[in-house]
């Protein structure tokens, strides 16, 4: 398993988390693969997948909200 190289974006409480930074999250790992903590919203958005999206077993759809996503839109390479 790769290890996370650097957050995107801002940490959980610069972006108003009162929960002690239990926020989505967004990480760059070694591997040049992407990380995130988000809401697991799988059993709700399962079957709401385009026909021509699919999911494995082993993955979880997760949901990050709105600021999250732009708050690290600088930090995402652009290739």
């Amino acid at each position: 398993m790769s290890q996370i190289v650097r957050r995107l974006g801002v940490a959980p409480h610069l972006r108003g988390s009162v929960s002690g930074g239990t926020c989505p999250d967004l990480f760059e790992l070694a591997d040049g693969n992407f990380a995130v903590i988000g809401t697991d919203v799988t059993d709700s958005l399962d079957s709401q997948l385009p026909a021509d999206a699919a999911r494995a077993d082993y993955e979880r759809i997760v949901v990050v909200t709105r600021e999250t996503l732009i708050k690290a839109k600088a930090d995402i390479p652009d290739a």
